[in-house]
């Protein structure tokens, strides 16, 4: 299994904890990197994907330790995925020295209402010689506002915006903002429109096998016959 830059954050962040971390569900034994209950792990099921695209994610200090996070979906699957905690005013130094990285072209995923007009892109247009970087700011609705208003180095890059044309799948939390979908979620959305579309369908799919183990260990039910995971076996298949 490959070990991606969310696992290293997340062992990182508990290192540093000062005490445990008591969320909802903080009893129940996980698998360290799925973060499901062991019996439902499904870390030997991810399917491996080629891209040219890139993710940054930049995670509210709690975000990264909530087994509910889909971030680290999008790592199970590009592995040009980095993750980072956010800070106002401390920012990783690592962290700004990939943004200054010229092979990278970075965009900033978020609604266009709360960015400049100049700033809004409506299509994902690369300079030659270089990739995508989506940076995603991932934590609750609030965290992620507080994000893109406090994090000055992230200014000078375009945002990216996308429409929901469905109510987000994710069931796992309440949604604070009609229409919003969970981190993985618009992450697909956005390789669909850069153009990955077999990777953004992989992606959703990776999504709903990881939903549906995440609800039956929550709620102690049996997994369906017509599991998410056999659709995703079925589309690999293809």
């Amino acid at each position: 299994m490959r070990i991606h830059a969310v696992h290293h954050l997340y062992q990182e962040r508990l290192a540093r904890s000062t005490r445990p971390y008591r969320a909802r569900g903080c009893n129940v034994e996980r698998c360290s990197y799925c973060m499901l209950r062991p019996h439902l792990c499904i870390c030997g099921d991810k399917p491996h994907i080629d891209s040219q695209a890139a993710f940054l994610l930049l995670m509210y200090d709690d975000e990264i330790l909530k087994p509910s996070n889909t971030g680290r979906l999008i790592a199970d699957l590009f592995t040009d995925t980095f993750a980072y905690i956010w800070s106002r005013t401390e920012p990783d130094p690592a962290m700004l020295a990939l943004l200054d990285d010229p092979q990278w072209q970075p965009f900033v995923v978020f609604p266009a209402e709360y960015a400049a007009p100049e700033r809004v892109a409506e299509t994902v247009t690369i300079a030659p010689g270089k990739r995508p970087l989506f940076i995603l700011l991932d934590g609750s609705w609030a965290e992620a506002k507080k994000m893109f208003r406090k994090s000055p180095y992230l200014n000078a890059f375009p945002v990216l915006s996308i429409q929901a044309d469905e109510p987000s799948r994710y069931r796992v939390r309440e949604a604070a903002k009609v229409g919003q979908l969970g981190t993985a979620e618009v992450a697909a959305r956005i390789i669909d429109l850069y153009g990955e579309s077999q990777n953004a369908e992989m992606l959703d799919l990776w999504f709903d096998v990881f939903r549906e183990h995440y609800l039956t260990g929550k709620l102690n039910r049996q997994l369906p016959e017509a599991s998410a995971m056999k659709q995703l076996q079925a589309f690999v298949a293809t």
